[in-house]
This record gives structure tokens, sequence and C-alpha cells, in this order.
């Protein structure tokens, strides 16, 4: 045993051919005790195919990109169509917070009432940019970044499809069995060249790009159509860009002013004539356009009659204003809900209403420390019921506040004072009145619809119980100290919008095309139709495909109503040469023959055999029975 055993261990595979110092030895094999065998580490065979299980890990080791190749990476894969799709996502989604949360742009006193009332979650979402969603860094990065991957993803495709517009129709393939709607139809006697034509004027009037190519022992048309499908495609992108574009540049040039206009009163354009006031970083304050108007007239209609829940619902708002522009005419215009006033180059818009009852407060001494129309802030509820606030700093001896309700159609129950309905029909003022310090002689600026009563203490009546004053138009009303407030009439006031963007129309045409544009790369389908006839023994044979660039259900009915119209086409121009010719063999005399037996009869009565050569006449395609050669 001990020699078979070293005998075995010597033994070894023949040399192959090409190895190094006589050949490569395969792993020896040793048999073990119970008659197994194991493969020799030691010497792994070059020439196997499995991987050496005691050998280096890993597999194939990557050639390293390289900081170009790693940027070249980067760029490919944000100039991708898939990562604008995600980008465009994420920027929807990214501005969904600007929705839910107030914004410092359009209400700073409603962002600080949140802030007040959520505490730390209201510090972290200021901190994250929640109340400053469109300006803030991480959507300005998104909108960055789609903007950047647009324009990566829009400029090689023009390029392309430029190129596309210039080339011809691509090259006949050579099996065409493989393709939608395969039609073979084998026309004996046909005229390849007069078929070829026929193709070719059949898909121009269907605006197809045909290209005519001769081939081996075969001639074939090739058509294109559908390249309007990229072109809606790219004026997509396109548009989508200059969407932002022009969104950036408003914001960037654009203005926005809120003002409130009694009736009787007028504004003129500037700065300090607005109640708020927010323009761009690049908006200039001496391009404001020099208009003013007066609000002559403001007039508002209510439902009178019907359900109890409709009853009050407003019906319209109408303003009628006196315009003057520098250089123009005069004219007086009239604004509705969602109809403007356009004045060089801004958009005026109705944006609320309400009432301002005229106030006269006199102090102790005889001073009139308030008068005139005092804007009331309406509560909300169907009557307008409507929060009055005057501030008297200048009175004496002591600062004070005339603070409560005015009501057009006023009711005071056990529901405190409300309007039941927003129309002047029965209207009142429902007034408390405070004393003490204002906190206007601090430098802070103030709410002028709202006073802090908690600092200030109430005029009282010999009980000492605050006083409640109810006035009527045309009413007076003297509190203990000597103080009178007077309610001298009503008029009403209009809250309006005044913007400027001058990339505002310029973001319309850009949607208006990128609609268009995604109309075309929907419904436009992009196809391709070859046409291909050649000759077998005297037999013109036919055929006809097509290709579809994407899902085209009527492809197949298309390639087969086109091979119809080439063969009847073809059966058309056959019948035309065999009546011309049928028509100048009828030309001299000839004798009557009858169809059912093919001879003719001569006016002897003898019959003569029919010349089965001879050209048919338009008689041999009557239907009926019998007829004669004319």
């Amino acid at each position: 045993m001990a020699g078979d055993d070293d005998a075995e261990k010597n033994l070894s595979t023949s040399p192959r051919p090409g190895d190094e110092k006589g050949g490569a030895p395969s792993a020896a094999k040793s048999a073990g005790a119970d008659g197994s065998s194991s493969e020799d580490a030691a010497s792994p065979d070059p020439w196997s195919s499995k991987r050496d299980k005691n050998g280096p890990r890993g597999g194939t080791t990557l050639p390293s990109l390289g900081l170009r190749g790693t940027l070249l990476f980067l760029w490919r894969q944000l100039t991708s169509m898939q990562t604008a799709l995600i980008l465009l996502m994420l920027l929807a989604i990214a501005a969904v917070p600007g929705s839910l949360y107030p914004q410092r742009s359009v209400n700073p006193a409603l962002t600080d009432q949140f802030l007040e009332e959520n505490g730390r979650w209201g510090e972290l979402l200021d901190t994250l940019g929640f109340f400053e969603v469109f300006s803030s860094p991480w959507f300005s990065a998104i909108y960055l970044l789609l903007f950047i991957s647009l324009i990566g993803c829009i400029v090689p495709r023009v390029s392309v499809h430029l190129a596309q517009l210039r080339s011809k129709p691509p090259r006949t393939p050579s099996r065409l069995t493989r393709f939608t709607g395969y039609t073979r139809t084998e026309l004996p006697g046909a005229d390849a060249d007069q078929l070829l034509q026929t193709a070719q004027r059949s898909l121009r009037r269907s605006r197809y790009r045909t290209q005519r190519r001769e081939e081996t022992a075969a001639a074939s048309v090739s058509a294109e159509r559908g390249l309007l499908r990229e072109t809606g495609n790219l004026l997509f992108h396109i548009a989508l860009v200059g969407v932002l574009i022009c969104v950036a540049g408003g914001q960037l040039t654009s203005y926005r002013g809120q003002i409130t206009v009694v009736e009787g009163s007028g504004f003129s354009n500037s700065l300090t004539q607005y109640d708020s006031f927010d323009s761009g970083p690049w908006f200039d304050p001496s391009s404001l356009p020099p208009f003013r108007f007066t609000l002559e007239d403001f007039r508002a209609e209510y439902v009178q009659e019907g359900p109890e829940d409709r009853v009050g619902q407003p019906l319209s708002f109408e303003a009628d204003v006196h315009v003057d522009t520098p250089g123009q005419t005069e004219e007086d215009r009239t604004l509705q809900v969602n109809k403007p006033l356009h004045v060089d180059g801004s958009s005026m818009y109705l944006l609320g209403n309400g009432y301002a009852p005229e106030v006269t407060v006199t102090d102790p001494e005889g001073t009139v420390v308030a008068e005139g129309p005092v804007i009331t802030v309406p509560s909300g509820d169907v009557g307008y019921t409507s929060q009055l606030v005057i501030k008297a700093p200048d009175a004496k001896p002591k600062q004070t506040a005339v603070v409560g309700y005015f009501l057009p159609t006023g009711v005071i129950d056990e529901q405190g004072p409300h309007s039941i309905y927003p129309d002047l029909v029965d209207p009142q003022l429902a007034l408390t009145v405070h004393q003490g310090d204002l906190g206007l002689d601090e430098g802070v600026p103030t709410n002028a619809y709202e006073v802090d009563v908690s600092s200030l203490e109430p005029v009282a009546d010999e009980d000492g119980s605050p006083v409640l004053v109810r006035l009527y138009p045309n009413q007076e009303y003297e509190l203990p100290d000597g103080t009178t407030i007077s309610f001298d009439g009503v008029k009403r006031y209009a809250a309006f919008d005044v913007a400027h963007d001058p990339f505002e129309r310029w973001v319309l045409v850009s949607a208006l095309v990128a609609a268009g544009g995604l109309i075309l790369s929907l419904f436009v389908p992009r196809r391709r139709l070859w046409v291909r006839v050649g000759e077998r023994d005297g037999t013109a044979v036919l055929e006809v495909a097509g290709l579809a660039r994407s899902d085209d259900p009527a492809l197949p009915d298309d390639v087969q109503a086109l091979a119809d119209k080439i063969i009847s086409a073809q059966d058309g121009a056959a019948a035309t040469e065999q009546t011309a010719a049928g028509r100048t063999a009828t030309d001299q005399p000839a004798p009557d023959r009858t169809a059912q037996d093919g001879t003719a009869q001569d006016g002897t009565g003898s019959r003569a055999e029919r010349d089965p050569a001879a050209p048919e006449t338009a008689a041999d395609d009557d239907d009926t029975p019998g007829g004669s050669a004319q």
C-alpha cells in the first residue's frame, strides 16, 4: 500500500502545449483513508474557469474614474431626463410648506402669531425656513439644479433633432417581415415603377417625408412622419425653462402693494401711499408709474330673499374710479372682482371692502382729537360685523382709545353686539372707551387696527362699571369725564392690490407654449413606413410594413390601407388602359359577338371564332349578358 500511495502522489497530468517549462501541472489529488480526494491548494490549475477558493477575493478590479471622469459622470446623471423629473417632483413637494404655513413676505403679522402660538415647534420651522419657503436656500438649490438639468437635457437633444430634420428617411430594412402590419402582394403584369410612384405620391399627401432608393433586383420608398412629436417635446422643455426664467425675473424686478381708499378719497402711486409694499431686490422705486385715481363710489349687492343660509351672500362688488395718468386722457373706470384696471404697466385688483363710519372724538378740554372716517376690519361673519379702533394720543389729560364694533344691521342680544345683514339697514356703533399710555411714543411700529387694552383703564360710570356706548347715525354721547363721541355718518371703503411684473406676459406665453408642446408630444405618432417592389418572373411583388416609435394601435390598419391604395391605383390604371385599347379596336366595323360562347355572328348569319388574343372591350366588363361593344 505504501508503494501505491507513493505512486499516486507522483501522478500528474500531461503537459499542455504552450506551457512554460514543459507544461502547467494540474492540481494533484491524493486519496484519503476513506477513498475521497482533495485538491492541492498549492498547485492551482491556471486553465480552470473556476475561481480559486484560496486565492485573493474581490473579483475584477474596475479602473479608477479620476477627477475628470467623476465630474463627467455626475454631469451626465444631473442632465438625464430621470433626474429632471425627480427635481421637478421635489420642487413641487418643496412648495407645499409655502401653502401650509404663513409666509413673512405675504402676511408678517400672521407669521408672528403662529410663532407665538407654537413655541419651540415654530422656532424650529423658522430655522428651517418654512416661513420663507420660496427664498430659502434649499428651495433655491432645487430650483437651480432643475434649471441646469433641463438646459443640459435640451441642448444635446436640440442638436440631434436638427440633424434628424435635415437627414433623409432611414434606409429600407432588408427583411420587412419583422415589422408591423407586413403585407405582401403579387401583381402579375404590374409596372414596378408605377407602383413606387403611387406609393410615394400617397405618402407625401399624408405628410410623410419620402426617399426612393434603388436596391438589388428591387426598389423601395422609405417614409417617415412624426418628427413633430420630438419638436413638441423639446418645445415643452424649452418653455418650462422659460417659465423658470420668467418667474425668477419677476421675483427680482416686480413689486406689489396694498392700499385702502375711502369713498371720495384718492391715491397717488408713491411708496408713502401704500399700506404695505413688497418688491424684488432689482426693483427701482423711481420706476413707479406716476398715475393717481379717486374712488368715486363703491357698490355692493347681496341676496335679500331666499333660504336663510343664502340671505346676505354677496352678489357683486363694483368700484367706480376716476383715473388720471400724466400725458393721457383722464377716464372713468369700473373695477370688479377678477376684472382689474391696467394702468401704465401696473395692474390694480379689487381685493376687499368694508365700512368706514365717520366718528368725531373730543377730549374733556374740548379739543377734537379724532375726526373723519375710520376704517373698520370685518370679523368674517355674513353680517359684516366689523371691529373699530380709534387711537387719540393727543387727548388730554390722558391718551384715549375707543374700541368696539360697527354693525351695518345691528343687534345686541345674549350673543353680544353683532350684525345680521351686511348692508346698511340699521347701522350702529357699540363702543367702550379706555385711557392711559397707548405705547405710541416708544418708536416701535404697531398695528393701526389693534390696541392692547390690558394696560389701559376703562372709562367708568358712577357705579364703577365700564361705560358701554351705543350710537346711531347723527347721535352724540358724552362720557362722565367730559369726553364726547359723535357718529356723523357712514362711508364705504375698498382695498386694492397694485402689482407690476414685467415678466408676467412672458410667463403666460411660456405656459401656453409648454401646453402646446405637451399636446404635440402626446398625440402626434412617430412612425416609419416602407414600400418595396421587386420583380419575379414578370410578376411585381409589393411589400409594405411600418414601425412606430411608441404605442400606435392605428399603424397596422394604415399599412394595410396604403397597400390597398397602391393596389387599387394599379387596378384602376390597368382598367383605364384596357378600356382605351378596347375603344381603339371598335373604331373599325366589327361583327356582333355574344358573351356566352365567345363567337360572333356577321350579317349573313355565319359564325366566326373569337380571337382569344383580341383585347377585351367595355362590353366584356358589363354585367349584362349579351352586351354589345359600342
